[in-house]
């Protein structure tokens, strides 16, 4: 199994409980599909550079999670006529566990306080 992140941007007329539920929703997949979930993290509202679907705003969502490859692809693929889902990314996390993106430090630094 390998490990990923993903980042979702929600839509927030559709989404009434701040992202927590479609949350759930991704981590019940993951673990049914044989994945783990390492780490879930609110990101919180964001204003657009530019409009998706006539939305100015959304909220971001970001995981950790390890899964099989081919899994990955279904997870795309549930979410990808999701209403509540205005885009989705999903990468490999590779990356060495000293350097952090921008967006996990402030996730990071959001939690400590």
């Amino acid at each position: 199994m390998k490990k990923y992140e993903a980042i979702f941007i929600l839509d927030i007329r559709k989404v009434d409980d701040e992202g927590a539920g479609i949350s759930g929703e991704i981590a019940a997949l993951i673990d049914q599909w044989g994945g783990e979930m390492v780490k879930s993290v609110s990101l919180g509202r964001r204003q657009f550079a530019y409009e998706i679907k006539k939305r100015k705003g959304g909220i971001y969502w970001n995981y950790v999670f390890t899964a099989a490859p081919d899994k990955v692809k279904e997870l795309k693929e549930h979410f990808r006529l999701d209403e509540r889902v205005l885009r989705n990314m999903i990468i490999n996390f590779d990356r060495p566990a000293v350097e952090r993106s921008g967006v996990l430090k402030l996730a990071e630094e959001a939690e400590t306080e």
